[in-house]
């Protein structure tokens, strides 16, 4: 357990560090050291043999840096997309450029076990090492979306972080985060327990309705404004986790992944546009890091506390709390974060753009 959460928690432990890579450094370049690194990592685990607690620091310590790595790569890809989205298209933007992150979690897995397959965990981890590196050789033609000035005072992360707007909605982050823990790791489990032999149905439903509605959820959104339908998102996403308070059969799973589906596919792009637009470019590397740090430090505390949760009162209780935890999420959104927000002026219309 402690290996699995290693890199979860170097990403919220090193997260100031590499957001404020991004700002430094440049989008490009923190990327480019981030892929290097996905591409060097994986061919490690090959060399851990024999029993587990004879190689535990020496991998502890790999699977900290491969979380360095991933903090990398995210928090430098999406600053990089947000620097190159016309900011009238900002949530749309987003949410498309989230459908490949989401494609590719779900195609990773697959592939992942034919590897397994045709080579062994050998075989698993180079095919690891080879999506870095071709991840690393396509990024190469890309330009740099943003070049630090040296003359430049710079912020520190924990300065953008004391920022109302960027705390508020940290803060927002780690109770969302909190509630994802439920689905990601207790609906598997809590879907054996109940005798439904196909528990993907939940992920399934929740992929497909995820990336179904981010493109037109990201448009609505850039033309309404995202504080508009960021609080029915929240509520949808609470009312998905209610649903499996109680489940019975396998309707029941699958309506609920959709339903939470809908929801979360809006939430992220729009919680991402808000904490960005109107900001500095040379911050939101340090914002980003801000807001995906929270979603971290979110699911690593709600995995904890639901775990024990359901450990003592069962998993009804368990997704009732992840429920209870968004909607608390809602409420304070609706009080301390939509007075900060402002509407920008009218957007031209997109067919324009």
């Amino acid at each position: 357990g402690l290996q699995m959460g290693a890199m979860s928690l170097a990403a919220v432990i090193f997260r100031p560090w590499t957001s404020n890579l991004v700002d430094r450094l440049g989008r490009k370049r923190t990327y480019w050291v981030g892929c290097l690194m996905l591409a060097m990592l994986p061919p490690v685990y090959g060399l851990f043999q024999g029993n587990l607690q004879h190689v535990w620091p020496a991998l502890f310590l790999l699977r900290i840096l491969h979380g360095v790595a991933d903090g990398l790569v995210f928090v430098a890809g999406f600053t990089y997309i947000a620097d190159i989205i016309p900011s009238q298209r900002m949530s749309e933007g987003l949410g498309m450029f989230g459908i490949f992150g989401l494609t590719g979690s779900a195609a990773g897995p697959v592939l992942g076990e034919f590897a397994i397959r045709w080579a062994g965990f050998t075989g698993l981890y180079g095919y690891a090492g080879l999506l870095g590196l071709m991840a690393l050789i396509l990024q190469i033609p890309l330009k740099e979306s943003f070049r630090p000035e040296p003359t430049r005072d710079k912020g520190s992360f924990l300065t953008v972080l004391k920022r109302k707007k960027t705390g508020r909605i940290a803060l927002l982050a780690v109770l969302c985060g909190m509630g994802s823990a439920a689905y990601q790791g207790f609906v598997a489990p809590y879907a054996e327990s109940r005798g439904i032999g196909f528990v993907s149905l939940f992920f399934v439903g929740y992929s497909v309705a995820a990336v179904l509605v981010r493109p037109f959820g990201g448009r609505l959104a850039d033309r309404v404004g995202e504080e508009r339908i960021l609080p029915l998102a929240l509520l949808v996403i609470g009312g998905g986790y209610l649903m499996l308070v109680d489940l019975e059969g396998s309707g029941r799973l699958l309506l609920s992944g959709m339903v939470t589906g809908v929801g979360q596919g809006l939430v992220f792009p729009c919680f991402l546009a808000l904490a960005l637009r109107n900001e500095p470019i040379g911050d939101r590397g340090k914002i980003n890091g801000a807001f995906t740090g929270g979603l971290d430090l979110g699911l690593f505390g709600g995995s904890l506390l639901l775990g024990w949760i359901g450990q003592r009162a069962g998993y009804g209780p368990l997704f009732l709390m992840a429920g209870a935890f968004v909607w608390a999420g809602l409420l304070y959104f609706l009080a301390r974060i939509l007075p900060l927000v402002s509407r920008r002026s009218v957007n031209p219309p997109l067919d324009s753009l």
